[in-house]
């Protein structure tokens, strides 16, 4: 269990190590159209989260 916890430690060099791949992988002008798309996807999921839901209109009368 110890050696599981230590691949799980992310530190600076690693997310350099991610941030380098993920350019080599998508090059420059790919990553800020991922990046809007996955901001509007969380502000998406944030709205729909914030809507009322129609269970909790409906009430069951006895």
């Amino acid at each position: 269990m110890e050696t599981l916890s230590f691949f799980l430690v992310i530190g600076w060099p690693q997310i350099v190590l991610i941030a380098v791949v993920i350019l080599l992988l998508f090059g420059g002008r790919k990553i800020p159209e991922l990046m809007r798309g996955l901001g509007s996807g969380i502000k998406e999921f944030k709205d729909a989260s914030k809507e009322p839901s129609d269970q909790e209109d409906t009430k069951i009368e006895p």
